[in-house]
Order: C-alpha cells, then sequence, then structure tokens
C-alpha cells in the first residue's frame, strides 16, 4: 500500500503534502529532521492521509493536490473534505 498524506507544521502553520509505502516511518523521518524540506518547521502532525494500492495512483494524487490553490486548498482543509 501507498499513502499520500498531509502534514502540518506546529512552528509555522505551513502546509506539506507528501506519498510514501510507510506512514510511521515517514513521520517519523520528518520529525527528527532528516527530511530537509520540513527540518526547520518541526514539529508536524498528520493532519491528513489517504491510501492506494500503486505507487503510481498515490503520484497522481499527490499532483492533484499540490494543484490546488492554496487559498482554495485551505478552505477544503477547514471544512474536512479534500477532495
Amino acid at each position: 500500500m501507498y499513502y499520500v498524506y498531509i502534514l502540518k507544521s506546529q512552528k509555522d502553520g505551513n502546509l506539506y503534502i507528501g506519498q510514501t509505502s510507510d506512514l510511521n516511518q515517514r513521520l517519523e523521518y520528518h520529525n527528527s529532521g532528516r527530511i530537509k524540506s520540513t527540518r526547520r518547521r518541526t514539529p508536524l502532525e498528520l493532519i491528513h492521509a489517504e491510501e492506494f494500492p500503486t505507487r503510481g495512483e498515490a503520484m497522481k494524487r499527490e499532483k492533484a493536490l499540490k494543484d490546488i490553490k492554496s487559498r482554495d486548498f485551505k478552505r477544503l482543509l477547514r471544512k474536512g473534505s479534500v477532495g
């Protein structure tokens, strides 16, 4: 299984979208500073995750989420429906 996830920085409120095959390990990597793009934003909390059977499907969903305009994305998060 593969996962698309959204993390929120508790430090500055910024969001990070990614995909992985091991969600728990990836979150640990983010919070331990092993991921360069989020190193200065720790601690991070998982606010959304979706499961996919293939990496290709997860990558497509990750791209779709990243393509949503920032303002619209934040509105969807507040409503609880990132779809």
